[in-house]
């Protein structure tokens, strides 16, 4: 197995060991998550303005792809808004098909398994990736199998439901998910969004379209929130791509919340640790960022130190003040996604957010996929639907 390849390969950054992208893999030989390796990026020329999705940055993918299983995922608002004393700019990820970010990722990992024949998957999720992943299939004629915790929101649930995926909702926390879903991937294709590295390449493009929403300049930061880390995987992937074409000057930072509820990355950045460190854990109301085991931990905190970045967690009546804080200006943020905006002014007293930059907060997921979290916020009251 050779470690040096010209084309693009699978890359297990923690031993250097390789493989060719044409294996039906999802992980190394010895269990090791996998990325793609580095890419040269592309320039604002080779944007396919004529699609309006996140396939316009095809040419930046390893591999082509004839037949993309697209819905229209990407080009989502970016708006500005006054955050206290800043002016950022909030890109609303939750216009995505399914109503969250994880459809970039979905998008280009399905096309590139349906391209290559897979006809049945499975997938561990605490809801979000579910319901991507099965709406996905569907689009592609693929049959899914959708593991969730049992305590997952309804809501949720019932989306993968819809799109026809077979739901099997597992005793314990997500990762009790993730370990019966590893199980199982031993007699089904495991198409998991925290392990293939496909969904890292659809994932970057966040980067891509936030170089091209603001005149093909980079912001100065990123604000984002992680559980298993894809948005800052993706959003360094996609910059340091755009680094190495020479599109940008340099990365922006990226500014990483975790609730203080279950924030292992936070406790390892804030420890000097390459990986995991003893930290306290309870439930919280973001719940999809509670994995207590980041299948990519030492990669997300190199992504984040890599930048210049910084991280914060934060306690949960800040999160629930961050998203009322968001409905009142418009902004139906589920608590997962207002972690990040809970964070903003953290960073700000830290001096990672600077007067004068260009600051964005990724709000990835609506508030209409966490119905319980949303009631017990707002209030349910029992109010009839006005008559139309």
């Amino acid at each position: 197995m050779s470690k040096v390849r010209a084309e693009p390969h699978y890359v297990d950054e923690r031993s250097g060991a390789s493989y060719p992208l044409d294996e039906p893999r999802w992980r190394g030989d010895d269990g090791a998550p996998l990325t793609v390796s580095a890419l040269p990026g592309i320039t604002r020329a080779e944007v396919d303005t004529g699609a309006r999705s996140l396939w316009r940055y095809r040419a930046a993918l390893p591999v082509p792809v004839d037949a993309p299983v697209s819905l229209g995922e990407g080009c989502t608002p970016l708006v500005e808004k006054e955050w206290g004393e800043d002016r950022v700019l909030f890109k609303l990820e939750w216009f995505s098909p399914t109503g969250s970010f994880k459809d970039r990722g979905t998008s280009v990992m399905i096309s590139l398994l349906a391209q290559r024949g897979v006809r049945e998957v499975i997938e561990d999720s605490s809801g979000n990736g579910g319901a991507s992943v099965s709406a996905y299939c569907a689009a592609a004629g693929i049959r899914a199998r959708i593991l969730a915790p049992a305590s997952t929101s309804p809501a949720k649930i019932l989306q993968s439901r819809a799109y026809g995926a077979e739901v099997q909702l597992v005793p314990g926390d997500r990762d009790a998910t993730a370990a019966e879903a590893l199980r199982q991937s031993a007699d089904t294709y495991y198409a998991s969004h925290n392990w293939h590295p496909f969904f890292l390449q659809g994932t970057k493009t966040l980067a891509y379209e936030l170089w091209e929403d603001l005149g093909f300049t980079a912001p100065d930061a990123v604000v984002t929130v992680a559980g298993a880390g894809s948005t800052v995987l993706g959003c360094d992937l996609g910059f340091s791509e755009l680094l190495a074409a020479g599109q940008i000057a340099r990365r922006p930072r990226l500014l990483v919340a975790q609730p203080a509820n279950c924030a292992p990355l936070y406790a390892a950045f804030r420890a000097g640790a390459e990986g995991p460190v003893p930290f306290d854990h309870a439930p919280t109301i973001a719940e999809g960022t509670a994995i207590r085991r980041p299948v990519r931990f030492p990669e997300v905190l190199r992504a984040i130190r890599r930048s210049d970045g910084d991280m914060a967690a934060l306690p949960e009546d800040a999160i629930a003040a961050a998203v009322r804080r968001l409905a009142a200006m418009g902004l139906y943020a589920e608590p997962t996604s207002a972690t990040a905006a809970a964070a903003i002014e953290v960073f700000r007293a830290r001096g990672a957010i600077r007067p004068g930059e260009t600051t964005v907060v990724l709000l990835t997921g609506s508030g209409l996929k966490a119905a319980p979290a949303m009631t017990a916020l707002f209030g349910g009251g029992g109010e009839r639907e006005e008559p139309r």
